[in-house]
């Protein structure tokens, strides 16, 4: 088997960003207000944010669900990329963190796309199948507490319509998934993850090395 792989370096990722990224200002200012927080590294990169906006519009979606919104970037991104009457419903517990996500929403003239849901995610997935919402969904974002991925996941997969897209965060974890030694919880709930839906025939599947790991599944 031919060896394609490529280390990307600090030199490659910065080419990557120069000749791919087209981030709107907004974005790129949200970025920068995110980046003074101690919890900066939560935060998905430019070209993670680009990528997903492209997989809305190929599945066509108008109807999205993200689970842990941090600051927002994420679901400003799609948000941007939607039609008019396109809609997210973003789940997060952190009235903190998603004010500074409603503040760019607002700038960014996409606060009417974007409905909050400050709770635990799982009780709104919940609530969503138990009102009949069930295969109403296009494309879904999951990057919030590790140990809860499968759970949103199957969640998630019933919200979806046949030919919906997931999107996984953090599905590499900075490589520990690959170490059978790394037995903190975040690490093992990922690569129980990880070797769920390699086997799961219920979707068609792609583990990309973008970011720390970005997981698609898509729903047969």
């Amino acid at each position: 088997m031919t060896d394609r792989r490529l280390t990307v370096t600090d030199d490659i990722h910065r080419y990557l960003v120069e000749h791919s990224v087209r981030e709107p200002e907004v974005l790129t200012r949200l970025r920068a207000a995110t980046a003074a927080l101690p919890q900066a590294q939560m935060q998905i990169g430019p070209e993670q944010g680009q990528l997903m906006a492209l997989l809305a519009k190929l599945v066509g979606a108008t109807r999205c669900i993200e689970v842990g919104v941090f600051t927002g970037y994420s679901s400003l991104a799609v948000a941007l990329a939607l039609p008019d009457d396109g809609r997210i419903l973003a789940c997060d517990v952190s009235e903190e963190w998603t004010a500074i996500a409603r503040r760019f929403w607002r700038e960014a003239g996409v606060e009417h796309k974007i409905e909050l849901k400050l709770q635990p995610a799982t009780r709104t997935l919940e609530q969503l199948l138990a009102a009949g919402e069930a295969g109403r969904y296009d494309f879904a974002f999951v990057d919030a507490d590790k140990p809860a991925y499968d759970t949103y996941y199957e969640l998630l997969l019933q919200l979806l319509r046949p030919g919906g897209l997931i999107a996984i965060d953090n599905t590499l974890w900075s490589g520990a998934v690959a170490n059978p030694q790394e037995r903190d919880p975040n690490t093992v709930a990922l690569r129980a993850l990880n070797d769920k839906l390699h086997r799961d025939e219920r979707i068609d599947l792609s583990l990309l090395p973008v970011g720390d790991g970005l997981t698609l599944a898509r729903k047969r």
